[in-house]
C-alpha cells in the first residue's frame, strides 16, 4: 500500500459527505452521479441547470487539483484499451441495473439507512473484490 493518506482521505470523505448532505438538506436531491446526469437527458423543467451546475462543479474541481497537486493524479493503469472500455461499460450497465452507482447508494443511500442501498453496496463492493482476484490472481493480470 504505498498511497496511503488517511488524513487527506478523511479530508475528502468530510468534503464528499458535507456536499452530499448539503444537497440533501437545502435541495431535497441526492447526490447520486448516474442520477444527476442522466436527469439531464430526461429534461424535466427547472431540473436541468443545477444538475450541470453540479457536474462542472465536479470537473472543476478536478482539473484545478491537478494543476495545483499534479502528483495526486497521476495513475498508471496497467490494462489494454479494450479491458478499459469493457469496464467502463459493465459499470454503466450496472449502474442502470441497480439504480444508482455508488455514491449514490454507497454514501448517500447508507447515510439515509436505506437498506437498498446497503445490500446494493455489500453486493458491487464483493463483485470488485471478486473481479480483481480473478482478473490478477487466476488470469494473471492478461486483460
Amino acid at each position: 500500500m504505498d498511497s496511503f493518506t488517511p488524513v487527506a482521505s478523511t479530508l475528502g470523505g468530510l468534503l464528499i459527505g458535507a456536499a452530499a448532505a448539503g444537497l440533501l438538506m437545502f435541495h431535497g436531491r441526492i447526490a447520486g452521479i448516474s442520477g444527476i446526469a442522466g436527469g439531464i437527458f430526461r429534461r424535466q423543467p427547472g431540473d436541468v441547470t443545477w444538475r450541470i451546475m453540479f457536474l462542472a462543479g465536479l470537473f472543476t474541481a478536478g482539473v484545478l487539483g491537478s494543476w495545483f497537486y499534479p502528483e495526486a493524479y497521476r495513475v498508471e493503469i496497467d490494462r489494454t484499451s479494450l479491458a478499459l472500455v469493457a469496464a467502463g461499460l459493465a459499470v454503466g450497465i450496472g449502474t442502470q441495473l441497480g439504480s444508482g452507482c455508488t455514491s449514490g447508494h454507497g454514501v448517500c443511500g447508507i447515510g439515509r439507512f436505506s437498506k437498498r442501498s446497503s445490500v446494493a453496496t455489500l453486493s458491487f463492493m464483493a463483485t470488485a473484490a471478486i473481479t480483481v482476484f480473478i482478473v490478477n490472481e487466476i488470469l494473471g493480470g492478461a486483460v
